[in-house]
């Protein structure tokens, strides 16, 4: 319902990354491919996760849908941490997470760098816009109309650097986050509780905004997502605790949409 809200849609949709176990975070699935079988999709779903987590799933799915014969087809890939997949654009890669002994995964979405066409240099070199700079732009090379073949490389700028996303769910603590995290242009993590009720945090497995804020920080991030916040609190407060740490911060709420560039991180730095 939400992604169908959001105006997402279901076509494209081939990888569900599923981060631990808990009901909270695996139970919509049921629904989400029943909803795919009723829009007939037919593209295979890839859904991931650690061995822990897909024992629990596939069980779970197979209660509802009588396995293989699911509404669309269905893939189950068992993650180590390490890269998960790859494409021209991007690559995503995954982290052990400690959450209250289950096998957690985080996911960090890393786009690919790329040298763009440098304006400059096509104009001092004769080069019209069109055709012929689109067939550059994709690395192939020219022939102009005095005869000069121009290949891509020697009008191409400086790389320009890609953007990096962070995700993390439920965890019980940060430390071991800062290296997978590092310098992730933004960060997604929980804050369920504030300072405040840290003892409650500690006993239930989740993350104060104050520890949240300090993480950031120490993983020069450039922004700041915060989700899973208790029911008890103001989002404002949980944003204020966090950003006596780190000031590029917010609550994450449904239906937000955010532009993730490496210049958040520059500007953070």
């Amino acid at each position: 319902r939400q992604m169908l809200r959001a105006g997402s849609g279901f076509r494209r949709l081939r990888h569900v990354l599923l981060t631990h176990a808990h009901l909270d975070h695996v139970l919509g699935l049921g629904g989400l491919i029943a909803s795919l079988g009723l829009f007939d999709v037919r593209n295979t779903l890839r859904i991931c996760g650690s061995g822990e987590t897909l024992r629990f799933v596939q069980p779970y799915l197979a209660s509802l849908f009588p396995l293989p014969r699911a509404p669309v087809p269905l893939e189950f890939v068992e993650l180590q941490p390490g890269p998960v997949l790859a494409t021209g654009q991007f690559t995503v890669s995954c982290f052990p997470v400690k959450h209250r002994g289950t096998e957690s995964l985080g996911y960090r979405f890393d786009t690919i760098a790329r040298a763009h066409l440098d304006g400059d240099r096509l104009a001092a070199l004769g080069v019209p816009p069109g055709p012929l700079r689109a067939e550059l732009a994709a690395g192939r090379s020219v022939v102009l109309p005095d005869g000069r073949r121009i290949g891509p490389d020697s009008v191409r700028g400086p790389p320009a650097a890609g953007a990096s996303l962070a995700v993390v769910g439920d965890t019980e603590e940060a430390d071991t986050l800062i290296g997978p995290v590092g310098g992730a242009d933004a960060l997604v993590i929980e804050a369920t509780f504030l300072e405040r009720d840290a003892a409650l945090a500690g006993e239930r497995g989740h993350l104060t905004a104050a520890e949240a804020g300090r993480l950031a920080a120490a993983a020069k991030v450039g922004a700041l997502y915060l989700t899973h916040i208790s029911g008890r609190y103001d989002p404002a407060e949980i944003a204020a605790e966090a950003g006596r740490f780190f000031a590029a911060v917010s609550v994450a709420s449904d239906f937000d949409r955010v532009s993730v560039t490496a210049s958040t991180r520059q500007k953070a730095d």
